[in-house]
């Protein structure tokens, strides 16, 4: 069997015990590794990175939603990010030889296994999803926590598995197969809403902007500062330096300046090359010439 990459969005960034508790329970599940712990209190939202089989993920996840049900309650959290649940989504990427056939059974196997041991509705999204209009993650969470129990109610939000109705402290779980993406926030030194959400607008594929880029813009009121919060879909159409540009030159007609930016979890080594090579000019660039990729075995 071929490895899968896992990379579970929890609904909380504040409570460092909690978080702990998750992390060890992920970081002593037989068969899979865990790479990564992105945790931000702004978005109140935890990324870990996991890779292994799909059997052993599954049984890795089944222990993240116990830990889960048992810290988060989403009727009192709030947090800049939207979401529907307490293990919020659950996208598996297949890595290597592995296919995308196994990354939606991986999926749709999970689903099933989430919602028969704790009674949670599951979504299955992007090339797992049952139907057209389940396909894009943001119109599985549209509503948040706070409309799913109505959004249940509709035929056509029916819940792929578990039962019709939220649980009343987890809410809800998407559980989704697709390709690699890179989650990437560029975050404005200003705390007006209205400008992040223009340039968010202006960059995001849905509204005329770059190919492949999927944002919105949120508050990080600990900081004082707006982010522009990405999924870049394909970084080989459009790069992370051409998102970086043009976030900073729509800044810049704003009078606002770019404050930093930052990956969330991981990232592919050439997605970072080419900024690399981009910014430096290097004539006959190419991904070969990674030493360490070339050091990889095919």
């Amino acid at each position: 069997m071929a490895w899968l990459e896992c990379v579970p969005n929890v609904s909380e960034g504040r409570d460092a015990r909690a978080l702990d508790r998750m992390t060890a329970r992920l970081s002593q599940a037989p068969g899979v590794r865990l790479l990564d712990v992105h945790r931000d209190a702004d978005h109140h939202r935890s990324v870990f990175t996991l890779v292994g089989e799909a059997p052993a993920l599954t049984e890795a996840l089944l222990g993240l939603c116990d830990e889960a049900l048992g810290a988060i309650d989403l009727r009192h959290h709030r947090g800049a990010h939207p979401r529907i649940g307490a293990v919020d989504v659950v996208p598996f990427v297949p890595l290597g030889r592995a296919t995308m056939d196994e990354a939606v059974a991986a999926a749709r196997a999970t689903g099933r296994a989430i919602a028969e041991r704790f009674g949670i509705p599951v979504f299955l999204y992007e090339e797992a999803a049952t139907a057209p209009h389940r396909r894009r993650l943001e119109q599985v969470r549209r509503g948040r926590f706070e409309g799913l129990a109505g959004k249940l109610r509709t035929p056509e939000w029916a819940p792929d598995f578990g039962p019709a109705s939220p649980h009343p402290s987890f809410g809800a779980v998407a559980v989704g197969a697709r390709r690699i993406l890179v989650a990437y926030n560029i975050n404005l030194a200003t705390d007006r809403l209205e400008i992040g959400t223009a340039i968010a607008a202006a960059v995001r594929a849905s509204s005329g902007g770059l190919p492949h880029v999927k944002a919105m813009a949120l508050p990080l009121p600990a900081r004082g500062l707006i982010q522009v919060s990405m999924n870049l879909t394909d970084v080989n159409i459009t790069p992370l330096a051409v998102v970086f540009d043009t976030v900073a030159r729509e800044a810049a007609r704003h009078g606002v300046a770019v404050a930093e930016s930052e990956v969330v979890g991981l990232v592919p080594a050439a997605a970072l090359a080419d900024v690399a090579a981009r910014y430096l000019r290097v004539a006959g660039w190419s991904p070969d010439k990674i030493l360490d990729t070339r050091l990889l075995p095919d």
